[in-house]
C-alpha cells in the first residue's frame, strides 16, 4: 500500500472513531439520566420523537450501533455510578418529603 492510501484509512479510521458513540459519551458526561444503556436509550427516544428534525434521524441512526457498543463497555461503570450532584439531592429530598406529607399531611 502506498503512503497516501494509508493516510485516508487511518484518518477514516481516527474520524469513524472520533464520531462513535455519541450519545453514550453525552449520557455519560454530562447526562443525569442513570441506569444502564442510557446513550441507546436517548437515541431511541431521538428516533421515536416526531419533534425531532429529519436531518438528525439518519445520523442517530448511524450513530445507533457505536452508541450501543459504547454502553456496553461502560456497563461496569454504570453498575457503580451514583449521582451526588446538588441536583439529585434536591430531587431526593423532595421525593422524600413528598412521601412524608402524602403519608402525613402537613398542619396548616
Amino acid at each position: 500500500m502506498n503512503m497516501k492510501k494509508r493516510l485516508r484509512i487511518g484518518l477514516f479510521t481516527v474520524g469513524a472513531m472520533a464520531l462513535s458513540g455519541c450519545s453514550s459519551m453525552m449520557s455519560h458526561t454530562g447526562g443525569g439520566e442513570q441506569g444502564y444503556y442510557p446513550g441507546t436509550r436517548n437515541s431511541y427516544k431521538m428516533l421515536a420523537d416526531g419533534n425531532t428534525s429529519w436531518g438528525l434521524k439518519p445520523l442517530v441512526a448511524l450513530d445507533m450501533p457505536f452508541t450501543v457498543v459504547a454502553d456496553t463497555l461502560l456497563v461496569p461503570w454504570d453498575a457503580f455510578r451514583t449521582d451526588k450532584s446538588v441536583k439529585a439531592r434536591v430531587e431526593e429530598s423532595e421525593k422524600k418529603n413528598y412521601a412524608i406529607n402524602a403519608a402525613i399531611p402537613p398542619a396548616i
